[in-house]
């Protein structure tokens, strides 16, 4: 099984990483066009529309993939298994279109007064706000038909589709750039511009996967979904303000030099890419592989399994790019590279989260989504306290490690729960021994190579990272040959 989670965590990750790589080309871009406060415009608006997303999808995505195993697990027909899965489809699709309605059109009334509320830089600039509202809208009507393409395994459509997505708003960026739009009167409004086109492209190219199945709300099975879901989306909204409340706070607790700042510690952000990326495609390859029909002893075993590949992983991610940081730092426009200093901070944050997003699997397995609310909002308490604690002092570094407190809370809150109510026999010393050489390794570059020449730094960093790749293969007595093979037959 854990063969099956590789390939699908593979062929995910090899096309999103191509797509994703493409939508980055617009951090360079948009980091040399624009300076510090400007950027943080878009810093600041691109960390408040997850949030949105998250609260008008309502949980649905999980609860989808959730449903659709309990439709298979009734038996019947083909076609009966099929007619259930178009009627969960219908209406799980039909809710969160009602909720991304009425929420464009409250924002729509009432845009002048969310502008005066997101700060001064808004103040004059409503249509940034309609616009962004419009790009929610739309994002949010292809949520659920993207997560039909996964439930059925159509990773290649899936890709496929977000990519177009990606290609539309660079080569819409790109174009601007050369006429000059971006140094305009509207400036930062052209990002949104360019967004918004994408998003309704993305809108129309999707539609055809839906086999012309009409969103429906039967308000019987909407109440059971809501059930499971509602906790989730809860969770939801606690977890996703951990990763947009820093920013506020930046805004709102250093007002001196709010946007600058923000702009800095977004951009920097915005390098963690390969960590951010990996975390993602191992997201939509293991939520539908999780939470589809397995026996318990299966589920155990493969959850164990996948938590200590899964770290192992991301401690080679995290020193491919902490040793080689002056390299990354190129990514972004000059002015913002005084900050590359926090990157091993904030990709240590993005381990965490991949932690706690293993350790979430069994709680939606069992529908005890309830825990997600505990954990989601230990997070959000310890953000809040030390965003209030580190911000003063450090400006956006305290920020970066306000994040990674709060993720090690949830893993530590995490890990409490599963070992109460659901005990999983995680491989903990192996864990924490990659955690450890990874560190170890880390520290040693950073203590003894400061001093050395660029060139001979950088053999010295590889031959380090070189060392951890050999030794976990080796301890994980990994057929690398083997895997390659699997991964390119894809079956």
């Amino acid at each position: 099984m854990l063969e099956k989670l590789a390939k699908q965590t593979a062929i995910y990750g090899i096309s999103t990483i191509v797509v994703r790589l493409l939508s980055y080309l617009l951090t360079p871009i948009y980091t040399r066009v624009f300076g510090q406060a400007a950027y943080g415009i878009v810093t600041d608006v691109y960390a408040l529309i997850p949030f949105a997303l998250v609260l008008l999808s309502m949980g649905m995505e999980s609860s989808y993939f959730r449903f659709s195993a309990k439709a298979e697990a009734e038996g019947g027909t083909a076609d009966e298994i099929r007619r259930r899965k178009r009627h969960l489809f219908a209406t799980t699709w039909g809710a969160t279109l009602v909720a991304s309605t009425l929420f464009f059109a409250l924002i729509a009334l009432l845009r002048e007064d969310v502008a005066r509320a997101m700060g001064e830089a808004y103040v004059g600039h409503e249509e940034y706000i309609l616009m962004v509202a419009a790009i929610i809208f739309f994002d949010v009507a292809t949520m659920i038909p993207f997560s039909r393409l996964r439930e059925q395994g159509r990773a290649l459509t899936f890709v496929a589709l977000k990519a177009c997505n990606v290609v539309i708003n660079v080569t819409l960026a790109i174009l601007f750039v050369a006429i000059g739009l971006f140094d305009s009167d509207f400036g930062v409004g052209w990002v949104f511009v360019t967004n918004l086109v994408a998003s309704v492209a993305t809108l129309l190219l999707i539609l055809p996967t839906t086999e012309r199945t009409l969103p429906r709300i039967d308000t019987r099975q909407l109440r059971t979904i809501l059930a499971y879901s509602l906790p989730l989306l809860i969770g939801g909204i606690a977890g996703t303000a951990n990763e947009f409340i820093d920013r506020q706070m930046i805004k709102y607790i250093i007002p001196d030099e709010a946007m600058a700042q923000l702009g800095i510690y977004g951009a920097i952000c915005k390098i963690a890419v390969v960590m951010t990326l990996f975390t993602q495609m191992y997201r939509l390859a293991a939520e539908p592989f999780f939470l589809s029909n397995f026996t318990k002893e299966e589920f155990v075993e493969s959850n164990a399994a996948a938590l200590k590949y899964y770290v192992m992983a991301s401690m080679m991610i995290f020193l491919g790019i902490a040793l080689f940081r002056d390299l990354f730092a190129l990514i972004v426009g000059r002015d913002f590279r005084e900050g590359i200093f926090i990157l091993p901070v904030i990709l240590g944050g993005n381990v965490l989260a991949g932690v706690w997003l293993n350790l979430s699997f069994w709680y939606k397995r069992e529908e005890k989504t309830r825990f997600a609310v505990y954990v989601t909002f230990v997070g959000l308490a310890f953000t809040v306290a030390m965003n209030l604690l580190l911000l003063p002092r450090w400006g956006y570094y305290g920020a970066a490690w306000a994040r990674f407190i709060a993720e090690a809370a949830m893993v530590g809150v995490s890990y409490y729960l599963n070992r109460r109510y659901f005990p999983t026999p995680y491989d903990v010393r192996r864990i924490v021994e990659y955690v450890l050489l990874g560190l170890a390794l880390f520290a040693l570059s950073e203590m003894a190579l400061p001093h050395v020449g660029e060139l001979p730094r950088y053999g010295i960093n590889i031959v380090l990272l070189l060392t951890f790749v050999g030794y976990a293969v080796w301890r994980e007595n990994i057929n690398v040959k083997a895997l390659m093979r699997s991964v390119v037959r894809r079956r």
